[in-house]
C-alpha cells in the first residue's frame, strides 16, 4: 500500500523506502517527500511488513532479511503511475534495498539518502558489490560525517560510473549537521533535495 505524495505537475516519481529503524512516517521521510513533491517529483512512501507488524504491536522489530523486503519492495512497484518516469530510492537500508532491485528491475534511476556502505566501525564489511550490476544509475547522497561511510573512505571506494555520490556539508546519517557547522538540518534536507529533484530531471 503506497502513500502518495503528489507533486502539481510531476516529471517522475519516487518510491522511497524508510530505513531499518524508522517507518515511512519518520520527519525524515515526510519531510524529503514533501520537499521533493514541492520540485515536481511525486512520492510514493511505503512500510516493509516488519514495520508494519511493529505499529501494530507497538514495539520495536528487526528488519527482515533481504529476500523478504526486496521481494515486498517489488509488489509495490505494481501500484505504480505507468504514465509517470519510475525511480527507486530510500534512506539507508532503504537506499541499499532500492539499488539491489535495481539490479533486476527496469528504473530511470536510483536515489539512495544516506548509503549504508558498512555498518558503524566496520569499514571491512562493504555493501557495494552489486554495484557494477545496476541497470539504472544511482545517486548517494550522503553526509560527510556519516558513521555508516565518511567521505574520506568513500572517495577511495572503487565504484563504477553510473555511480553519482553528493555530499551534504557536515551530515551525520540522516544529514543532520551540526550547530556549530552554521547549517540546519532543515537546509541540509532542502539540499538533498534539491540534489535528488535536479538527478531526476537529468535522467529524463
Amino acid at each position: 500500500m503506497i502513500n502518495w505524495v503528489n507533486a502539481d505537475k510531476p516529471i517522475a516519481q519516487l518510491i522511497l523506502a524508510h530505513g531499518a529503524g524508522a517507518g515511512m512516517d519518520s520527519e525524515f521521510m515526510v519531510t524529503m517527500a514533501n520537499n521533493l513533491a514541492k520540485l515536481g517529483v511525486t512520492v510514493g512512501l511505503f512500510d516493509f511488513e516488519y514495520m508494519q507488524q511493529a505499529k501494530l504491536e507497538g514495539k520495536k522489530r528487526p528488519p527482515q532479511r533481504a529476500p523478504k523486503l526486496l521481494a515486498y519492495f517489488e509488489s509495490i512497484l505494481a501500484e505504480v503511475d505507468a504514465n509517470l518516469p519510475l525511480f527507486i530510492g530510500g534512506k539507508s537500508m532503504g537506499g541499499r534495498m532500492a539499488s539491489m532491485l535495481a539490479c533486476d528491475q527496469s528504473v530511470k534511476g536510483v536515489v539512495a539518502f544516506g548509503y549504508p556502505f558498512h555498518p558503524p566501525g566496520k569499514p571491512e564489511k562493504l555493501r557495494i558489490e552489486h554495484f557494477p550490476d545496476l541497470n539504472a544509475p544511482l545517486a548517494i547522497i550522503q553526509g560527510e560525517r556519516d558513521t555508516f561511510g565518511k567521505k574520506d573512505e568513500v572517495e577511495s571506494y572503487p565504484v563504477c560510473d553510473n555511480v553519482h555520490t553528493f555530499w551534504i556539508p557536515d551530515g551525520d546519517h540522516s544529514l543532520v549537521p551540526r550547530k556549530a557547522s552554521g547549517l540546519t538540518q532543515l537546509q541540509n534536507w532542502q539540499t538533498a533535495a534539491e540534489i535528488a529533484s535536479q538527478f531526476i530531471a537529468k535522467q529524463l
